[in-house]
């Protein structure tokens, strides 16, 4: 492997010849904001309910249900006053029991045949029906309806055609774009990965090229104290370790692929247990130490080091064996790292290849700290002789992460989620759970306290696991605490009865947003 090279200290000025051909952006700026705004809004085909049809687009299938099926969704949904959660078990019911259209508008309100929670799991992955707000349906019924009244056949044939033409082209930008980025990154990292140890000069103007997306994420990686925090949490790493060193058959002779490989200590255990090959990809710029570190332990015939996003580089092998990473966040899922994992599994992993860890559990306790409820939420009753307690509203919703005394736990734990990585769907990371927290004194709740566990289970000899509870010994992981605004009395022996939700913040995808129900309150908290 080539000697790391700083990217500032590669000389690009007199290479032009080198440098790819790109498209011309001017001959391509016509209406882009339009297009792409298109291009996420209607390119969305959509199987109908009822039938085997695939539509266009949400729109074109509520259109299509209402004239061929003779069934108003929007009506169907103002009847029952549907919520988010009832329209989606809804639209899955429909979907996994081919019920008639004609029954549906004849329903009696009160109890309806989709309000089992199993109706909350999806049936088709990734449909656009269940990524659709059913308030904006409800808003969107005048403007769908005046467009059928006042449309003639050939006016909505001419938009048709006018909309595939313009998805078309929209098709073709993007496919040029993706062309050219793929061909700077490759140009980047044939500078950088194999540069001659003499060459010096600036290379931040290819620098400055890569994706604006994540790079704060990325960035925060690229700092060695975080680094330092997770080498140094020997319960994780020595997890990592232990499962390696302990399980060389899983690793014999195999391709090994380490998503988000930092420092690379993850390939090189990998190595060092009998990997034939070694894949570490990473975005941040802590790939060029770890290129120095691998070089340092004489591994570099055995782990090749790629800079860049998973999604968006070429592996130089087109399957691997074995996937291993660390992509747990607080509370398992904050920072969604586990999609890009995922997105590896599904394009690169051979059958019966396996992810490791393979197993994952988020589970909950309840905690009673009149202490901690005191220093940060009844602090603002009275400051100083002022009432500030409008400042529980903006403080109760962020979640704390922090270490919990075992002794402040008034409940015995519950798993809420069990995530296995082999089977996982991307939409799964997405959930609701109800929960039942088992008392054990009588006292005041103050918090609900999450955390997760870790297992290396699949295949091996020799199992290993880790958990980031409160009981046993700490993580960086913490654990992530949910205040509640207002204590609640409870006794020995009572079964707090609740209901989690965890999805995505859509302003920001790799924050999470945590609601519980729980007695007659519900709380959003943010995990960012």
């Amino acid at each position: 492997m080539a000697e790391s090279i700083d990217p500032r200290e590669c000389d690009v000025h007199g290479d032009v010849e080198d440098m790819p051909e790109l498209s011309d952006p001017d001959e391509e700026e016509e209406d882009d904001e339009e297009q792409w705004q298109w291009m996420e809004e209607e390119n969305q085909p959509v199987t109908c309910l009822f039938c085997d049809r695939l539509l266009s687009s949400v729109s074109a299938t509520l259109q299509h249900c209402t004239a061929e099926h003779q069934l108003n969704l929007i009506d169907l949904i103002r009847k029952h006053n549907l919520d988010d959660y009832g329209y989606i078990k809804m639209i899955n019911f429909i979907r996994s029991t081919n019920c008639d259209a004609s029954g549906l508008m004849g329903l009696p309100d009160g109890s309806l045949p989709w309000d089992s929670e199993a109706f909350l799991r999806p049936v088709l992955q990734d449909d656009p029906l269940l990524q659709t707000d059913p308030e904006e349906l409800c808003g969107q019924e005048g403007s769908l309806h005046q467009s059928s009244r006042s449309e003639s056949h050939d006016a909505l044939l001419q938009r048709t055609q006018a909309a595939e033409e313009r998805a078309q082209r929209s098709e073709e930008a993007l496919a040029r774009a993706m062309e050219d980025l793929h061909k700077l990154k490759l140009l980047a990292q044939g500078l950088v990965l194999n540069a001659e140890p003499g060459r010096s000069g600036n290379l931040s103007a290819v620098a400055e090229l890569r994706e604006d997306e994540d790079e704060a994420y990325f960035d925060s990686y690229g700092h060695y104290g975080i680094h330092e925090e997770m080498l140094k949490d020997k319960v994780r790493t020595e997890s990592y370790r232990d499962f390696m060193y302990r399980n060389p058959e899983v690793f014999r002779d195999k391709v090994v692929l380490d998503v988000g490989c930092g420092t690379g200590i993850l390939s090189m255990f990998a190595a060092k247990a009998g990997a034939k090959k070694v894949i570490a990809v990473d975005q941040s710029e802590i790939i060029y130490q770890a290129m120095d570190i691998v070089r340092s332990n004489q591994l570099e015939d055995k782990i090749t080091l790629i800079k860049g996003r998973i999604e968006d580089i070429n592996l130089p092998v087109e399957k691997v064996d074995i996937i291993i990473s660390e992509w747990m966040g607080y509370f398992l899922l904050f920072e969604s790292m586990l999609d890009s994992v995922l997105y590896a599994r599904d394009l690169y992993l051979a059958d019966g290849g396996s992810v490791y860890p393979d197993l994952c559990n988020i589970s909950l306790a309840a905690a009673g700290d009149m202490q901690r409820h005191q220093e940060r939420i009844a602090f603002w009753d009275n400051v100083y002789g002022f009432n500030m307690a409008c400042m529980k509203k903006a403080v109760v919703p962020e979640a704390v992460v922090e270490v919990v005394k075992a002794e402040t736990l008034i409940s015995e734990p519950t798993v809420i989620q069990t995530i296995d990585c082999n089977r996982v769907c991307l939409s799964e990371l997405e959930f609701v759970s109800d929960f039942c927290l088992k008392i054990k004194d009588t006292t005041d709740c103050t918090a609900i306290v999450g955390y997760f566990d870790i297992f290396f289970d699949k295949g091996c000899g020799n199992k290993v696991m880790f958990s980031t509870g409160p009981q046993v010994m700490k993580t960086h992981w913490k654990q992530t605490v949910f205040l509640l605004e207002k204590p609640l009395s409870v006794q020995a022996g009572e079964e707090l009865q609740g209901k989690i939700t965890v999805r995505k913040n859509k302003k920001d995808p790799r924050s999470l947003l945590v609601t519980f129900d729980l007695r007659d309150r519900k709380q959003t908290y943010s995990l960012q």
